[in-house]
């Protein structure tokens, strides 16, 4: 009795998808993982959107990615592959893993908070006319520690109060309250996990660039570099004009206690001999001369 052998064929989808991450993974310099945890299809519509011409995003799941970025055969690749966990899209791109990140950040939206998230920063009620009316809200803001007063029918937050510390668990109560105000605490969108670029990977906080701290970094190192260059006077076009004008005062001050005249300094010394001659005759009074 012969025995019958079962072959299983490969889905040809998933062959399909294992086969695409490959072909991107080869044709893109730049890959980052990146979480789709709270990011919905519109905001991944308006990524794809941002980065059309200069990225694709692809989701597809773990097994599937692990697969086609073997198969493409790219360095580190099992290093990358460690951190593929949760639910991910990847980005396939010819910008640099910094300037993926500033792309992805400018496209991040704030959202309603949901009971059980955590508050990203301190999350302040503003103080002011919440235009809500009197009722069992109320006793949401005394559960929040807001203290608030009626006026006009309407309550009224008395200060600036934060509801909800940095790193806090949001409250079914609170949740409901923030939403009430019209406050979005939750900024979300595609966030940078990790990122690989010839070989190297970088961690999600690496590529995560503060701009504005950047920016203040860079003018507090020219304030510093310039004001040692003029120190030392090391000239060049942005130094020379202060270089002068110092060289300019030091000369002055030197000729002027040297008595030296000149049609500059003249009337500084001048008037410095008046002010002694003045005071030396003041002195010279106290002690009964004439």
């Amino acid at each position: 009795m012969s025995e019958t052998v079962q072959v299983h064929q490969p889905n040809p989808k998933k062959v399909e998808t294992v086969d695409r991450v490959s072909e991107l993974a080869q044709k893109y310099p730049v890959l980052a993982v990146t979480s789709l945890s709270k990011v919905r299809a519109t905001q991944l519509m308006a990524v794809r959107k941002a980065l059309r011409g200069h990225a694709e995003v692809f989701v597809v799941k773990n097994k599937l990615a692990v697969l086609g970025l073997k198969k493409a055969g790219i360095k580190n690749a099992d290093q990358l592959l460690s951190h593929l966990t949760g639910q991910n899209a990847l980005i396939f791109s010819t910008y640099d893993p910094f300037k993926l990140f500033l792309t992805l950040d400018k496209n991040k939206v704030y959202l309603p908070a949901r009971a059980g998230d955590k508050a990203p920063e301190d999350i302040v009620v503003p103080a002011g006319n919440t235009s809500l009316p009197a009722g069992p809200v109320l006793s949401e803001f005394r559960e929040a520690g807001i203290a608030t007063k009626i006026e006009g029918g309407s309550i009224w937050v008395n200060k600036d109060s934060v509801a909800a510390k940095k790193g806090a668990l949001i409250t079914p109560k609170l949740a409901s309250l923030f939403s009430k105000l019209n406050i979005k605490p939750i900024r979300a969108g595609l966030t940078i996990a990790l990122a690989y670029e010839s070989g190297l990977i970088y961690a999600g906080d690496i590529v995560a660039i503060d701009l504005e701290k950047y920016r203040q970094s860079l003018l507090e190192a020219h304030s510093t570099s310039r004001g040692l260059a003029i120190f030392i006077g090391y000239v060049t076009k942005d130094t020379a004009p202060d270089i002068l004008a110092r060289a300019y005062r030091e000369a002055m001050s030197l000729a002027v206690e040297a008595g030296f005249l000149t049609k500059e300094t003249a009337p500084t010394i001048f008037g410095k001999a008046e002010a002694e001659a003045v005071a030396l005759t003041a002195k010279a009074k106290e002690k009964g001369l004439s």
